[in-house]
């Protein structure tokens, strides 16, 4: 199923919500006039493919709304997940080509898409923008170099209480501060973050609700005692 699209209408990025946290975020008003033609809506429906490890890379993204869970395949067939992508992040942009990671929709998520060519020759003369997508693959390095840390953690509970903390601070620009923790991924996505089984993940949530360091809520969980949770981190 191919996804929907809808060519992007004047004055749509001028009122997007996430143009401050964007790759657009380098653009004056002139600049963006310009960048609008660029572009075009993508709809992805949950679960949905945005884009396939080691295929040809022909576009970027711009994640407009939703989740998307960026993985591997490794050869034995299980899956690594390398990541999610919230509204503001840009994907597509790599050395060889081709992508090397794939996305999948987590819930319904919506992007601006632009065609690598001409995007590449809206840039050739903005070393604004250009410095604006070395900020963003910069943030992404550090987010796998976290990551990797994150994979190296001796026990379940660091793991895990590491990877709530460090949603809660991504999703601080998006929603603002809070306790209450949106989890739109699935237990499975957290463990193949995370290099968990499913069967772990599940305890280890429950333990951490019966020691009072989180309460576990429809969609999420609230965090009850974020210093306790702090401490598990930084173990």
């Amino acid at each position: 199923m191919k996804p929907s699209v809808v060519t992007i209408e004047p004055s749509f990025c001028k009122d997007c919500s996430i143009r401050g946290s964007s790759v657009c975020s380098a653009l004056d008003a002139s600049e963006l006039r310009q960048f609008e033609h660029l572009g075009r809506r993508a709809q992805f429906a949950p679960c949905e493919t945005v884009f396939s490890e080691e295929d040809i890379a022909t576009s970027y993204f711009n994640v407009l709304d939703g989740v998307m869970r960026l993985y591997k395949l490794l050869p034995d067939g299980r899956r690594q997940i390398v990541g999610f992508a919230l509204p503001g992040d840009f994907l597509g942009m790599n050395i060889s080509g081709r992508h090397n990671f794939s996305a999948d929709a987590i819930g319904a998520v919506a992007v601006c898409q632009f065609a690598k060519a001409p995007f590449g020759r809206f840039i050739e003369d903005r070393p604004h923008l250009l410095r604006r997508i070395n900020e963003l693959a910069i943030r992404e390095l550090s987010q796998a170099r976290d990551h990797m840390v994150l994979l190296g953690r001796r026990s379940a509970e660091e793991k895990v209480a590491t990877f709530l903390l460090s949603w809660r601070e991504r999703l601080i620009p998006l929603h603002g501060p809070s306790n209450t923790v949106a989890l739109p991924m699935s237990r499975q996505d957290i463990a193949d973050y995370l290099g968990l089984t499913i069967e772990t993940v599940s305890r280890t949530f429950t333990k951490l609700e019966r020691d009072g360091v989180i309460e576990i809520i429809h969609g999420g969980i609230s965090l009850l005692d974020p210093a306790r949770a702090e401490a598990l981190a930084a173990a």
